[in-house]
């Protein structure tokens, strides 16, 4: 079973508009509402493309209980902890010719509930993968990832980390099997540009050594790279397309990437399909379904 966790799922509010007026009034052309949080986009694309899975993390307020009846619709199996305070954040996300949040900071679990989390991971056992990925609210330590693998250790548990600066740095000397920086986290965790394939690939494995088992590198428009626990590199462009809304697309990748390992255990068709995953949500108004997935896959070479 796959179990994802998103520590601070989110309602999100994208609207698209010719031009954004600073200080005015604006008018969208275009809105949608949608559940968001990286862990949540990683099972709905895993429900699509058929992996059974649990969504789990926090919710709170009637904007969660929003959140949860969208993800019943949507078909995700989701075991939240309902929070006593506070509301499930509303992000904005504002698109013109350019693509503008607004992120909220999201409430934050008391012990008693973060407590209950740690109470449900508990019940993880070998074989079983686990996605940890995304921002953690206010108030929960940077190395809260790190504990959570640290308290699965030696349990066979496939550990998944997709998160940016403290919070995947302090989860490394856990081993996670995997974990999927993009280009600009790679680059702020190496402390240097990192521009061509061969200077990614050594970025990667500063983290490698640092303990991750598997880096997957996402790079947009340029597909992604993968160096593997043997140490051996690949790399797999993306389909040309025209780009609607990439913010998911990194999430999409994971999605795919793990769908197409646990089937068969190839870390290079994994990578393909997560490729594929990532480039059909960027070319999508929200995430992408599995007829346009595999489309994009069919036409990679």
């Amino acid at each position: 079973m796959v179990y994802t966790v998103t520590y601070n799922p989110s309602l999100d509010y994208a609207m698209r508009l010719d031009v954004v007026a600073w200080g005015g009034v604006n008018r969208a052309r275009e809105t949608q509402l949608r559940c968001g949080g990286k862990g949540i986009n990683v099972s709905i694309l895993l429900t699509r493309l058929g992996v059974e899975n649990t969504a789990l993390g926090f919710a709170a307020g009637f904007t969660g209980d929003a959140l949860l009846l969208e993800l019943r619709r949507l078909g995700v199996n989701a075991d939240f902890i309902r929070l006593q305070n506070g509301l499930t954040r509303i992000n904005v996300k504002l698109r013109d010719t350019r693509d503008t949040e607004f992120n909220a900071p999201g409430p934050c679990p008391d012990a008693e509930e973060t407590a209950a989390l740690a109470q449900r991971l508990s019940a993880l056992a070998a074989g079983d993968t686990l996605v940890l990925s995304g921002s953690l609210p206010v108030g929960i330590p940077p190395d809260t990832y790190r504990t959570v693998l640290a308290g699965l250790a030696g349990r066979g548990v496939r550990a998944v980390v997709d998160a940016a600066g403290p919070a995947l740095w302090e989860a490394l000397p856990e081993r996670p099997f995997l974990i999927k920086p993009n280009r600009e986290e790679l680059s702020a965790l190496v402390g240097r540009a990192l521009r061509t394939r061969e200077e990614l690939a050594d970025g990667a494995r500063v983290l490698q050594r640092r303990g991750a088992r598997s880096v997957l590198v996402s790079l947009g428009a340029d597909g992604a790279l993968l160096l593997e626990e043997s140490g051996g590199v690949s790399f797999c462009a993306a389909p040309r397309g025209t780009v609607r809304d990439a913010v998911c697309a990194g999430d999409s990748m994971v999605a795919g990437f793990l769908a197409e390992y646990l089937h068969s255990g190839d870390p290079y068709a994994a990578l393909r399909l997560g490729v594929a995953a990532g480039s059909a949500t960027a070319f999508s108004d929200g995430l992408a379904g599995r007829e346009e997935i595999l489309s994009l896959l069919a036409q990679m070479a």
